[in-house]
């Protein structure tokens, strides 16, 4: 059993974490942050967190259903090996990663997280007017699926900037790209996880349960809310937790 301390704080952060993720991303900025500070050391903090928020990946899927349809079914199946190969090798990755080492990893790691979430709408329209080079994609998919699977922050837009550097002009079809090679990476990461005994389970399914609670609540949230204001939020949490990171290295 939790104390009711860290389960308040556990379940808090997840909900909120399904909130940002509903609205703008950035969701593992709260999630990560929250193992932690509750004891959970960092390797098995970040295994955590991807389990908690996986379950926004297969609502966010299912709502570009019809982009994706639009798209030859042998390219999806292609590039969702990929994904899933670069998301399993970055999950064995982290398992083999010594604990001090990573830990010294995360205030960087969290870092360039939040300057990807902050750069993300500037660096997509700088990519657009840019060349088509895609016969970076699939070895560029692989390294972004890779770092999914090692260390979750940031991988949206990582994704949305290699597809459009790539070509893809339809930004809702970069979204339903993104959104199901993010699925299918983070639940094969996770199912890694799962198999090497790393998942805190305790705080890991309460986490899920509020994370999908908040991703309901942000889903109604974002037609009301300024999408500039949660950014900013996102953005701040961000900063905040990085420099909290560093100050503990």
């Amino acid at each position: 059993m939790l104390p009711p301390d860290q389960a308040a704080l556990l379940a808090g952060a997840a909900f909120a974490a399904g909130v940002l993720n509903a609205i703008a991303g950035g969701g593992s900025f709260l999630t990560f942050p929250a193992l932690v500070f509750c004891g959970v050391p960092p390797i098995a903090a970040n295994a955590t967190s991807a389990l908690a928020v996986s379950p926004g990946y297969l609502g966010s899927t299912l709502g570009f259903r019809a982009e994706l349809g639009t798209m030859p079914r042998r390219q999806l199946w292609r590039e969702g090996l990929i994904a899933s190969a670069g998301g399993v090798a970055g999950a064995l990755l982290l398992l083999v990663t010594p604990g001090r080492l990573f830990a010294g990893l995360v205030p960087w790691l969290l870092l360039f997280a939040t300057a990807m979430f902050a750069l993300g709408p500037w660096l997509l329209k700088r990519l657009a007017q840019g060349q088509d080079l895609a016969r970076w994609r699939t070895p560029g998919l692989l390294l972004v699926a890779v770092y999914g699977g090692y260390f979750n922050g940031g991988l949206g837009i990582l994704l949305m900037a290699l597809y459009v550097l790539c070509g893809e002009a339809d930004l809702q079809r970069v979204n339903a790209l993104k959104n199901l090679n993010s699925l299918v990476l983070s639940w094969l990461s996770v199912a890694a996880f799962v198999v090497a005994g790393v998942i805190a389970w305790a705080p890991g399914l309460l986490m899920m349960a509020a994370a999908t609670l908040g991703g309901f609540a942000g889903a109604r949230l974002a037609r009301r809310l300024p999408a500039v204001w949660v950014r900013r939020l996102v953005i701040a949490t961000g900063l905040a937790m990085t420099a909290l990171f560093f100050a503990r290295s």
